[in-house]
This record gives C-alpha cells, sequence and structure tokens, in this order.
C-alpha cells in the first residue's frame, strides 16, 4: 500500500541524520539508492526561517576529487541563508557513496561498473530528477563546481541543459579521462592495472601525501586542518578504493552524441545557460590562464532572435587556490548568492561585487576579489600552448 501512495525517491531513502546543527544551522546527511548503489548526500537549511524570504532555485555542490561533501561544509551556512535548498553529494566510488559489499572490484556488485565522468553525469542526473527536482516544484538547478565538480557541471549543461539554470566554476580542470590503453575500466580490473591503481592509491592516501597535496592546493596553511586531512583518509579506507582509483584512472572522457561538441573548450562555448568562473589565482594547477581561455570559449557563444546571448562572468580572488568553496568561503558565497539570486545576471545590472575590488576577510587570511573585464582577457604565447597541450 505504501509503496503506491510514496514515490521512489522517498522509499530509498536509507537514513537521515543531522550531521551539524548549530545557530538554527543544520546539515542532514541521507542516503539514496542509484541502480542498486548507495549514494551519500547532504542538505542543508537553516531552520525556523520562512522559505518564502529565500530564493527558491535549489543548489547543488559539486566536489573536487578525493573528497566527500564534508568538503562543501564552510560554504553551506552561507548559502542556505539565501535559499531554501543547498545540496551536496558524494559522487559513485568517492566519499561516502559505495556499491553494497565492496570487495577491491570483485563483488557482484562491482562488476561492470565503471567509475568514469560518464557514470557521475548520469548519477547527478538521476538525483537531480527523482531527489531535487520533485522536492522543488521542477525548477531548474544552479550547479556550483570545483575542480573536477567544475567539469562535471559543464558536462552536466552540455548533456541536460533542461536541468541547469546556471552553472559556477570553481578552479574547475578542463580535463578528466585519461583513457589508458589495455583496459575499458569496468570492474574487475586485470592484473597489470590492478596493482598499478593499487600501488599509486596507497601512495596518495598516505597522511604525509595528502598533507603536501592539500599545501600545494591551499594558498594559506591554516586554512586546512588535521581533521580534514583526516576526512580525506575516511574517504579511502573502504574495501573499494584500490579498484576506483584504477578504473578512474583507466577510464575515457565524457562522451556526447555523435555531431554535438566533444571536448570541454568546444561543450562550453555552446552551452545554453549562464555561466560564471570563480577562480583562486594561487592554484598551481587550474592556474589563470585556463580560466582565460575558458572566458574566451564562452565569448563565442551567439544568442537567437527568441534566446539572448547567455551571460558569462569571471571573478579572480586573490590568496587563495585550488579550492574556493573551502579556503575563502565568505568571499564565494557572496558572489554565489548574488549570482544565483538574480535573474539577469549582466554585469550592467548585477554588482558580484562591493566596488571594483572588494576586500573580503576569512578566518585564516584576508582575500582580495575582483572582476576580469574582458578588455583584459588576454593569453600569452606560453599560457596558449599550456592551455592548448594540457
Amino acid at each position: 500500500m505504501i509503496s503506491r501512495l510514496l514515490p521512489l525517491s522517498l522509499l530509498i531513502l536509507i537514513f537521515v541524520v543531522v550531521v551539524k546543527s548549530s545557530d538554527g544551522f543544520s546539515i542532514q546527511s541521507k542516503s539514496w539508492d542509484f541502480k542498486g548503489h548507495s549514494i551519500g548526500y547532504e542538505e542543508a537549511k537553516q531552520v525556523n526561517v520562512r522559505n518564502e524570504q529565500k530564493s527558491s532555485d535549489p543548489i547543488l555542490l559539486l566536489n573536487g576529487f578525493g573528497v566527500g561533501s564534508f568538503h562543501q561544509h564552510r560554504i553551506m551556512p552561507h548559502l542556505s541563508n539565501e535559499h531554501s535548498a543547498v545540496f551536496g553529494i558524494d559522487y559513485l566510488g568517492q566519499g561516502r557513496s559505495w556499491p553494497v559489499d565492496c570487495d577491491d572490484g570483485n563483488s557482484e556488485n562491482e562488476r561492470a561498473l565503471i567509475y568514469s565522468i560518464d557514470t557521475w553525469a548520469d548519477q547527478v542526473i538521476a538525483f537531480i530528477e527523482e531527489i531535487i527536482r520533485p522536492a522543488h516544484e521542477g525548477r531548474k538547478v544552479h550547479l556550483i563546481g570545483n575542480s573536477v565538480g567544475g567539469h562535471l557541471s559543464v558536462v552536466l549543461a552540455a548533456k541536460r541543459p533542461d536541468l541547469i539554470e546556471s552553472i559556477c566554476l570553481l578552479n574547475a580542470t578542463p580535463v578528466w579521462g585519461l583513457n589508458l590503453k589495455g583496459w575499458s575500466g569496468h570492474l574487475p580490473p586485470p592484473m597489470i592495472p590492478r596493482k598499478i591503481g593499487r600501488y599509486l592509491f596507497d601512495k596518495i592516501r598516505d597522511m604525509d601525501t595528502i598533507e603536501k597535496y592539500l599545501e600545494n592546493a591551499y594558498a594559506t596553511r591554516e586554512a586546512f586542518d588535521e581533521k580534514l586531512m583526516k576526512d580525506i583518509r575516511g574517504c579511502t579506507e573502504g574495501k573499494g578504493g584500490h579498484a576506483a582509483f584504477a578504473s578512474i584512472m583507466w577510464s575515457a572522457p565524457a562522451t556526447f552524441p555523435e555531431g554535438n561538441p566533444q571536448g570541454f573548450y568546444d561543450n562550453l562555448s555552446a552551452l545554453e545557460c549562464d555561466v560564471l568562473l570563480l577562480f583562486g589565482n594561487q592554484d598551481p594547477w587550474c592556474t589563470p590562464a585556463f580560466a582565460k581561455r575558458m572566458f574566451q570559449s564562452l565569448k563565442e557563444r551567439a544568442g537567437t532572435p527568441t534566446a539572448p546571448k547567455p551571460v558569462h562572468r569571471y571573478v579572480a580572488i586573490e590568496n587563495c587556490g585550488h579550492c574556493p568553496n573551502h579556503e575563502a568561503p565568505t568571499a564565494v558565497a557572496q558572489i554565489v548568492n548574488r549570482w544565483t539570486g538574480s535573474k539577469d545576471r549582466s554585469r550592467n545590472m548585477l554588482s558580484l561585487l562591493d566596488g571594483e575590488k572588494q576586500i573580503i576577510e576569512e578566518p585564516w587570511a584576508t582575500t582580495h576579489v575582483s572582476e576580469v573585464s574582458e578588455d583584459n582577457i588576454s593569453l600569452s604565447l606560453m599560457d596558449k600552448i599550456i592551455t592548448t597541450f594540457v
């Protein structure tokens, strides 16, 4: 009887636990079923606040590689002040999202599974369709993606523009999927990829390696602590991590129907939604050169008589590295709240900053934030070489 009355998405919620609650703010940890796999996600809310006072468009935060939605906890309170719904989700094979009964790629639930960008795109599309939209009057979603989460945001907006209101790319990586030879990435892995994946996975999840990685990723050492390191390490301690890492290494880039744009930059130049680039300038990997290249691709978009040209803007954060959502949450939240709270996001109608340049204090550092105009977007010869071949 119950199954006839309630939608499937409500029946497959396994548990709900409040993991953080203070000053009228809570993060609920939940679980949802995707093709038989348990997917961890979180929903942030301000309690005792009337939702009609907030934006009704939901926000979905997409993580970088190797973390869970815990990496969004600093920014969630700021966003939930202005939005009635803020979600974070762990990709399959990351954080709390794993097949049942993992066994290093050998279990029945892991068989033929591939941890590719296409798998993650399918997962997030299903999540939007089954969990987010039914609870929010079928509204489109704002995607806020960091690193590979930014890459995934572009893939999702290209594959399903009907679901996406806008995307915000936080130091998005333009490349994902090495497509190495000798294996498709579908589990279980053969001997050589299994051994390589196991060796490298054990290296990168070492606590010293995690700390060195974060020291490079963050502009300010005080912006991350031992708890974050332990949370990242905790994501690797299940029985499926070695096989998942091998599958990720061997998997292919995102695929699209024949005749559609195929590459990252080609898809950027064809997106129908508004796009905000929000980049930390001290990122050693996704440098400002990549943001400029993305901005140039977005400039190629053209409008139609019935659909005006989509908006694209670029904001740079000085004294911030690869993870602005975690290192500069106050600055990012201010900009994102203004961006998502407006229907006309053009520069002459919406100010993302207080003045041409704004100083925003974080507990561990001072950030200097400015918007980059189209007139100041130019790539040096070295920038062109790097962004072309990487």
